[in-house]
C-alpha cells in the first residue's frame, strides 16, 4: 500500500497499534463535536475496519497520519463519497478528501499539510479530475483547511445530509470542490 510523506508527516497504512489512539480520538466529544455522535471502542474499530478494507482493495485511502515525533496523530485522505451523498452531487463520481485529527494534534497545520498531499496524490498519482469535501455547515476549522487547500464552495452546491435526522443542527452540509 501506498505511504504519503509530507515535509513534517507521514501518512502511512495502519497498524493494529493504531486502533487505541483512533478510538481515544473517536470517543473525545470535542474532536467529535460536527459528528453525529462520538463512537465508543466497537465503532470505532468498526470504523477503523472499513477503512483498512477499503485501503487493502484500491491501495489508497484514509492513511493515519504521523506527528514530526512518530505518534499517531489522526487521519487523512481520500475516500469514496458515501452512495447516499454521492446521488446529490453533480459531476464526475466523487472522490473526497477527509482529516480527523486528535485535539493535541490541532493548530500545527498538520490537517492542511496531510490534505495537501492526499490531494496531489488523488490528482497525479490516480489520475482523478476533481475531489470534493463537505462538513456540516457549522465546522468552520474544517471549512478553513478546504479553503487553504484552494478548493472553492457554490452555495448551489450545499445539501441536506440525507444520513442525518431532519431536526439535526448538523444537517445542513457545505460542499468544496477542487479541480485538477
Amino acid at each position: 500500500m501506498t505511504e504519503l510523506t509530507t515535509e513534517r508527516l507521514t501518512l502511512r497504512p495502519w497498524t493494529p497499534a493504531d486502533r487505541e489512539p483512533f478510538a481515544e480520538l473517536n470517543a473525545d466529544p470535542e474532536v467529535m463535536e460536527h459528528f453525529p455522535s462520538t463512537l465508543d471502542r466497537a465503532g470505532s474499530d468498526a470504523l477503523a475496519d472499513r477503512i483498512e478494507t477499503r485501503m487493502a482493495h484500491q491501495g489508497w485511502g484514509l492513511w493515519v497520519v504521523e506527528a514530526p515525533d512518530g505518534r499517531f496523530a489522526g487521519i487523512a485522505g481520500l475516500n469514496p463519497v458515501p452512495p447516499e451523498v454521492r446521488s446529490l452531487l453533480r459531476g464526475t463520481p466523487p472522490v473526497e478528501v477527509g482529516w480527523r485529527f486528535a485535539r493535541w494534534a490541532w493548530g500545527h497545520g498538520w490537517a492542511t499539510e496531510a490534505a495537501t498531499a492526499a490531494v496531489r496524490h488523488g490528482f497525479y498519482m490516480l489520475g482523478l479530475v476533481e475531489i470534493v469535501s463537505f462538513t456540516a455547515t457549522g465546522n468552520l476549522r474544517s471549512r478553513a483547511v478546504m479553503e487553504r487547500l484552494g478548493m472553492t464552495r457554490d452555495e448551489a452546491d450545499d445539501f441536506d445530509h440525507p444520513a442525518l435526522p431532519v431536526d439535526s443542527h448538523l444537517r445542513r452540509h457545505v460542499l468544496y470542490r477542487l479541480a485538477r
